[in-house]
């Protein structure tokens, strides 16, 4: 069975600090501002201050931070440590906790940060040489529920049952294994050191060594758990099953955490599948509301023109119908005759662009001619010429008479305006 978690203190002056200090930073704008998104500070503040809350040995600060390829960023982190339980002992763990730009839709950078008397548990789980911290918490990280206190919570379990930092030997003073050790943690027969009055660095001599404050906030003391060699020899051996089980236990937790992080990446990616076909539905969707939308103007289009074509084709019957009684009386009616301008400007229009239509055929028949060598070329040349000028003139009289029509349908227009405003 796990070990209970670390009580928990009650809300500190420093949670109180942390309120006005994360209020002030994550309201800052401009080339000061930090570089997180602007719908996610206020969840940023609420983590950062119920870590406080819950665990007032970390206590939040806006420090640099380097990234692997150089560059340096302002960015949030909460420093201090985490207190775990350890053979009944309460111990306290230096790191920092980097929020990076992502955060909180990605998972923080956890380091842990020994001092010089500490050293990192060769081959430890979830800590490498370095000190980066890789838990099953930070691999299956979900946003929003995920959190800083649950993460911490998390790393006290873990670190508790196998702590990563170990006090580094005195070969000057070995230690001497006490035979009878006792359970109780404030003893001074424990194997370990008892915990002191403020945090300091571990010490694996039963002498006194300098000790250094690490976390003013931090509500436990104690000192870290001997190296494993000196632990071994000052210790009964465990039992072997409930070894094997804790093990086994720790290995199935993180198979499933393995389990569900996969899962989670192929449902994210059926989820992008969905969300690219939707888009392309979406799209499509646009494309035929559109051609259905153009395909119904022009259905419009073609129904006024339907409809004047029907209009005028009323009409044209009708003057059929009127003059074929006519065309009988009379008998062949010549095809100039059937046709009269209404007025002088609409008979001048006719008899200029009949002679402009005439022109261009005399001259269309002259190329044939040429073509097939009935007529000689300079007589060809010659004929051209004086039918060219003679279209030039047709076509500047249909331009005027054209503007003179126009003129008039204004003037007529501006003579009928004081009846309708009548």
């Amino acid at each position: 069975m796990a070990p209970p978690p670390p009580p928990v203190v009650p809300a500190s002056p420093g949670a109180h600090y942390a309120q006005q200090f994360l209020s002030t930073v994550l309201s800052q704008r401009g080339p000061s501002a930090l570089p997180y998104m602007e719908d996610v500070k206020w969840l940023i503040r609420q983590h950062l201050v119920a870590l406080a809350e819950s665990f007032p040995s970390l206590h939040p600060k806006a420090s640099a931070f380097t990234h692997n390829d150089g560059r340096t960023v302002n960015l949030l982190q909460a420093e201090g440590t985490i207190p775990i339980v350890y053979q009944g002992a309460v111990y306290n763990i230096p790191a920092v906790i980097w929020l990076l730009e992502p955060y909180p839709r990605s998972p923080p950078a956890v380091f842990l940060t020994p001092t010089r008397d500490m050293v990192v548990k060769p081959g430890h789980p979830h800590v490498d040489r370095s000190g980066s911290v890789l838990v099953p918490y930070l691999r299956s990280w979900v946003f929003p529920s995920s959190n800083l206190v649950d993460l911490v919570r998390s790393l006290s379990h873990l670190f508790g049952l196998d702590p990563p930092l170990y006090t580094r030997q005195n070969p000057n003073n070995p230690t001497t294994p006490n035979p009878n050790p006792n359970p109780n943690p404030s003893s001074s027969h424990h194997p370990f050191p008892s915990p002191s009055p403020s945090p300091s660095p571990p010490s694996s001599s039963s002498s006194s060594l300098p000790s250094r404050n690490y976390s003013s906030l931090s509500p436990y003391s104690g000192r870290f758990p001997p190296s494993p060699q000196a632990a071994a020899a000052r210790r009964p051996t465990e039992d072997a099953a409930e070894v094997y089980r804790r093990n086994a236990i720790n290995k199935i937790v993180d198979m499933v955490h393995g389990d569900m992080a996969g899962l989670r990446r192929a449902r994210e990616a059926e989820m992008e599948g969905l969300f690219s076909t939707q888009a392309e539905l979406r799209r499509r969707e646009e494309e035929l509301s559109r051609g259905l939308w153009e395909m119904l103007e022009e259905k419009e289009g073609l129904e006024q023109l339907l409809q004047l074509i029907l209009m005028n084709t009323d009409v044209l019957e009708g003057w059929v119908r009127e003059n074929e009684g006519r065309r009988r009386r009379v008998g062949d009616v010549d095809v100039d005759d059937a046709f009269e301008p209404a007025d002088v400007l609409s008979r001048q229009m006719l008899e200029c662009t009949a002679a402009d239509l005439a022109v261009e055929d005399t001259i269309y028949s002259l190329d044939k001619a040429v073509q097939e060598g009935s007529i000689p070329f300079d007589m060809y040349l010659k004929s051209v010429r004086a039918l060219s000028r003679d279209q030039f003139f047709h076509r500047a009289m249909l331009a005027k008479v054209r503007a003179a029509q126009v003129q008039a349908q204004v003037t007529s227009m501006a003579a009928r305006v004081p009846q309708y405003a009548s």
